[in-house]
């Protein structure tokens, strides 16, 4: 067997009750020699969509040998659980619902998959409504401890495995129609815009954006860091991630002044306080 390995783990489990910690027994009791990395474990419940978005925005941060667990499963037990070995090497374990899907296209697309199968390392579950500590936890706690993909389960097509479609921007000359596809507790809306689409509508110059939804509108300043931005003033930055944030001075929220949600339409053209 190869060296121990670290696990990664993701959920919408929350932490008001025992399902993360039932999690991270098991695993530890499977393999004690591999760290266990909680990621989040605050993902909205049941969006498989932001789950998949979090965890493929943080893969460049994750070592290359980790074991990731991902567990946001609206129909648990129903959808097949897998694994994937990417044609990077990475290792994700998960339900086959999309949770996966922009993870593994970020490291380079799916080398093999398996349903997990195995007898002697999935377990029969304790309860159907939560069976990641059964049927998820040991898989991902063996391959850890270094034991190969293909014996924890059965071959299956990559073509057959269910992925999540981003959105993708319109961009035309001074106008992009984009989408919210994310937003923090801090009231952070992240829009489905990379530094190319600005550049690409030819909004990457300018100093102030107005930006408008159904239900508001504003003129936001460009910066770089929250600091940048007075107490309630409107903002847009490329976060950490990589995504065009819009944002408000602290302790102002940007999703609620703009009555934003997720998947709602945003426009950006120039601001005629830019001008």
């Amino acid at each position: 067997m190869s060296s121990p390995r670290p696990i990664v783990f993701l959920s919408d489990f929350g932490l008001g009750n025992e399902w993360v910690g039932l999690c991270h027994a098991v695993m530890s009791g499977i393999s004690p020699q591999c760290p266990i990395t909680d990621l989040s474990h605050l993902v909205r419940p049941l969006e498989v969509a932001s789950g998949a978005l979090l965890l493929a925005d943080s893969m460049p941060y994750i070592p290359e040998n980790a074991v990731i667990l991902a567990v946001v499963d609206p129909n648990v037990g129903k959808d097949r659980e897998i694994a994937i070995e990417t044609e990077s090497g990475r290792h994700l374990v998960g339900p086959d619902n999309g949770l996966l899907s922009l993870a593994w296209d970020a490291a380079g697309g799916i080398r093999s998959a398996i349903e997990l199968t195995s007898p002697d390392v999935v377990r029969p579950p304790h309860a159907e409504s939560f069976r990641a500590p059964d049927t998820l936890c040991p898989p991902t706690a063996a391959l850890a401890a270094g034991r190969p993909l293909a014996e924890l389960g059965t071959p299956l097509d990559p073509a057959t495995l269910a992925v999540v479609e981003m959105a993708e921007p319109e961009v035309e000359a001074g106008k992009i129609t984009c989408e919210v596809i994310d937003f923090n507790r801090f009231g952070n809306v992240h829009l489905n815009v990379r530094p190319a689409d600005l550049a690409a509508a030819g909004l990457d110059g300018e100093a102030t954006l107005l930006i408008e939804a159904v239900s508001g509108s504003a003129d936001a300043k460009r910066g770089s860091t929250y600091a940048d931005f007075a107490a309630g003033e409107y903002g847009v930055l490329f976060d950490t991630r990589g995504w065009l944030t819009i944002v408000r001075g602290n302790p102002a929220s940007a999703l609620d002044g703009l009555g934003l949600a997720l998947a709602a339409p945003v426009w950006l053209t120039r601001s005629a306080a830019g001008r």
